[in-house]
């Protein structure tokens, strides 16, 4: 069926119609981790948000290259600026390693977490590190262009002359003047001609550990160049959808389209889409406070903060109740409300396969599942979605009780529309391993009590009844038979 799909752009403030350039094809570009620390949940409900546009642009039929970078070099300590060490080579250094040793503990570490999320991994998961003559080809095109200029082996991109032609504050929202005033002199501001210019290639001190040669000397790439390179190079110099946290728009992703515009005249991305943020009880998380923690340490509940551990179906579902726009506050009892819906939900769904079709019509699915559809056209609006998924909740337990009707063709609707959007959307899954076959086994017990009551063996009926509902498992008698549910 055709969908029409809306997406806000933080490039133009509104919702708009999303039309691929090369339909059927799709080209995504979200920055990925930069691999010097353990992945924190601020990353993870990035990662979440895009796993389910990822996901749902698949469903409707895109063919999508999703690419996901890793940075394993030029990210240094001030993100805004060209100041500090190097991420990766400092902790290497601390922690006496190679560079690559680093990178490669924290990205196992990133997959593995992405993994337990049921995260599906990108089309491409480009390095920085595996792309420096892409980097170097990218400034050699800028300096052609006039745009950046070369100060003792470093480059530099020189945004005030930029912006006499271009708007360098397009994407988030801010004049030129305002930017100069409210930027602090940062380090190597000596060589800059302008307090805003940034480094596209940084001279490498005699002690840094990463570094490359180039044609301005050793060095090493500025880390927004990083991207407008791998993006450039996978998805070509337009594409479809750029993403990331918020907190990328106002330095990194500005200066990716300048470096984009600067170099091929083109903005690389038709729709900037952008995660909020996650704040723990109202306030942003952050060490100093104490409120942030790791997702094996939500897992496991083992933190100051947590009443107890929540499991990454519980999490995802959590995330996912959320607008990916929306701030998202954390907190044990929103946790936990969280918990107690997932389990409703994913309890329904493994009753779907017992429902018996009447000859009645019954309950008509379509208004259904055309809301939920509408809810994903709404620049992917999940929260409304799982509402219209609790709906279809209650309609599955009240066929399945008897209270309510259904027809063949209102069935597999119905399958379809639970399978499609718990599943193959949302990303959901039962996390009962080995509970797959329960129905069949519960099936076989109610079986077996039924065949003690005709014999008239009350004992053994009441004995499964009673065994039954201390393990979570309610049986229901009516004039049809006996159902079974979990309490």
């Amino acid at each position: 069926m055709e969908q029409n799909l809306f997406v806000y752009n933080t490039l133009t403030r509104k919702k708009e119609k999303f039309e691929p350039l090369n339909p059927p094809h799709v080209g995504m570009y979200v920055c990925g981790p930069t691999v010097y620390s353990d992945v924190h949940l601020g990353n993870c409900r990035t990662y979440i948000s895009f796993d389910l546009i990822f996901r749902y642009l698949t469903h409707l039929g895109y063919k999508v290259r999703y690419v996901r970078n890793i940075t394993d070099a030029g990210h240094l300590e001030g993100d805004a600026g060209d100041e500090g060490e190097d991420k990766i080579s400092k902790k290497a250094r601390v922690a006496q390693l190679e560079p690559m040793e680093i990178v490669q503990k924290y990205t196992v570490g990133f997959h593995d977490v992405m993994q337990i999320f049921n995260i599906l991994p990108p089309s491409i998961e480009p390095t920085a590190t595996g792309h420096i003559i892409e980097q170097i080809e990218l400034v050699k095109a800028i300096l052609a262009k006039g745009y950046a200029y070369e100060v003792d082996g470093s480059v530099y991109f020189d945004v005030e002359k930029y912006n006499k032609t271009q708007d360098y504050g397009i994407l988030n929202g801010r004049n030129l003047e305002d930017l100069l005033n409210n930027t602090r002199t940062l380090g190597g501001q000596e060589e800059k001609h302008g307090k805003l210019d940034f480094a596209l290639w940084i001279k490498a001190k005699p002690e840094h550990i990463m570094k490359w040669p180039s044609p301005w000397g050793v060095g090493f790439p500025g880390w927004h160049l990083e991207c407008s390179a791998m993006s450039n190079k996978y998805l070509g110099e337009q594409f479809d959808i750029h993403g990331g946290g918020i907190d990328l728009v106002p330095t990194h992703h500005t200066n990716e389209i300048a470096q984009n515009v600067a170099s091929c005249g083109k903005n690389p991305a038709t729709y900037w889409v952008h995660t909020n943020m996650l704040t723990v009880n109202g306030q942003k998380m952050s060490k100093s406070l104490g409120n942030s923690f790791l997702p094996h340490e939500l897992f496991t509940g083992d933190h100051s903060i947590l009443n107890k551990g929540y499991s990454p179906m519980t999490v995802r579902f959590f995330m996912l109740q959320a607008n990916y726009r929306s701030t998202l506050d954390f907190g044990n009892d929103a946790m936990e409300a969280s918990e107690k819906g997932f389990k409703r939900l994913m309890n329904s769904f493994a009753l779907i396969d017992n429902l018996k079709p009447s000859a009645e019509n019954g309950v008509d699915i379509q208004p259904l599942l055309d809301r939920a559809y509408a809810a994903m056209n709404d620049d992917f609006n999940s929260p409304v979605l799982i509402a219209e998924l609790f709906e279809a909740s209650r309609i599955v337990n009240s066929v399945y009780d008897g209270k309510l009707k259904i027809n063949a063709e209102n069935l597999e609707l119905l399958k379809f529309m639970m399978n499609t959007f718990i599943t193959d959307v949302l990303g959901l899954k039962n996390e009962q391993s080995g509970n797959e076959d329960l129905p069949k086994i519960l099936n076989l017990i109610v079986t077996l009590r039924n065949e003690a009551k005709i014999n008239h063996d009350y004992a053994t009926s009441d004995k499964i009844r009673n065994g039954l509902q201390q393990i979570g498992f309610q049986l229901n008698d009516s004039k049809e038979g006996t159902n079974w549910s979990k309490i």
